[in-house]
């Protein structure tokens, strides 16, 4: 990653691709408490289990449970509530970007934790680029108010329902969404204290 050579870019970045394999579905048994939350949940779903679910996937030793957009907040409504299950605190959100997941782009992953069970899981749903909408968890989990705002903000997922969706950190009318895959990493000046920074492949190489 740091051996190209002649490039003129400084970033640390030489154009190299890695295919990124995503983790199908796991057989049961889970391990842990994994099989005892996931029964849980099919209970507190009912006939609704099938429809809202995609997947479960037990990868590097944690849980996450992927959900249809469409059912996302009463999953989280039923996590949040179940006694069996009272993942009472949602710790933020992450999102997302794989541009070879063709019809699901954009994903938004939410780390959940039950502090009346002490356990943790991960609740992950997906978007298509070109209707990157998912309904905000902001009704079920307040917390995830600012972050719903920087997955809005950096990845372009609109957050339907967010009371106050707008950018958090670039400027009201910036064109873009920097942490896509696609976004380009060098060719924008940057201005700081009255100084105009080179984008990275106009600076100069000192290897």
């Amino acid at each position: 990653m740091f051996g190209v050579r002649g490039s003129g870019d400084t970033s640390g970045y030489g154009g190299l691709v890695r295919p990124v394999l995503l983790p199908g579905s796991t057989p049961r048994p889970y391990g842990g408490y994994f099989d005892e939350l996931v029964d849980a949940l099919a209970a507190a779903l009912a006939e609704r289990f099938e429809a809202a679910i995609e997947r479960v996937v037990v990868f590097a030793g944690q849980l996450t449970v992927h959900v249809r957009r469409g059912h996302l907040v009463s999953v989280a409504q039923q996590l949040r509530d179940d006694p069996a299950l009272r993942f009472e605190l949602s710790l933020g959100l992450n999102g997302v970007h794989y541009p070879a997941d063709a019809g699901r782009e954009l994903h938004a992953v939410y780390p959940l934790m039950s502090i009346t069970h002490n356990r943790r899981m991960m609740l992950e749903v997906a978007a298509p680029e070109d209707d990157p909408h998912i309904p905000s968890l902001y009704g079920v989990y307040p917390t995830t108010d600012w972050h719903e705002r920087e997955a809005y903000d950096f990845f372009g997922i609109v957050f339907d329902g967010h009371p106050s969706l707008t950018r958090i950190e670039m400027p009201d009318d910036w064109v873009g969404h920097p942490q896509r895959k696609d976004y380009p990493l060098g060719g924008i000046p940057v201005e700081y204290l009255g100084a105009r920074i080179p984008p990275p492949d106009e600076r100069r190489a000192y290897s």
